[in-house]
């Protein structure tokens, strides 16, 4: 419907997912792949997260934009595929997929350093030190694996 609306009007659909979701597949079906431009695809989703909330807070002069884009950035994600009761949100993918602290640390060493799992996990039972165990980031590192296999 997106697609035929911005050809109708001579517009073009610009899509939000980020590398974060589309590294694991966890996009909006008919949303975010079939969009014309995705500017956020080659960001992670803690950059993303990171970048709203600076401008909302140091940069907007505009106090009800910068206090819509602080309660986007305090809402937990989630693709809204179930229904809410207008006040809590039912569904949050991080609850499913894990931090995405973590998921894009995983992400990152990845795909740009080409780190084996060892290595990987080594650096991030450093850097998150005192935030998740070893046993939890394990977890959040398998998770991140079968994700990104069940993509094949």
């Amino acid at each position: 419907m997106h697609l035929k609306m911005a050809n109708k009007h001579g517009g073009f659909v610009v899509g939000t997912g980020d590398l974060s979701e589309m590294a694991l597949g966890w996009c909006t079906f008919n949303g975010d792949p079939m969009s014309m431009y995705n500017v956020n695809n080659s960001i992670p989703k803690t950059l993303v997260k990171y970048l709203i909330e600076w401008y909302a807070r140091f940069n907007c002069t505009n106090d009800g934009l910068s206090k819509t884009l602080l309660d986007i950035i305090d809402t937990p994600i989630s693709p809204e595929l179930l229904p809410s009761d207008g006040k809590k949100v039912v569904q949050k993918t991080e609850s499913t997929v894990g931090p995405y602290e973590v998921i894009d640390f995983f992400i990152y060493h990845l795909m740009r350093n080409k780190f084996s799992k060892h290595k990987m996990f080594f650096l991030a039972k450093k850097a998150f030190s005192g935030v998740y165990s070893e046993e939890e980031l394990l977890n959040y590192y398998n998770n991140f694996i079968i994700w990104l296999l069940r993509k094949k």
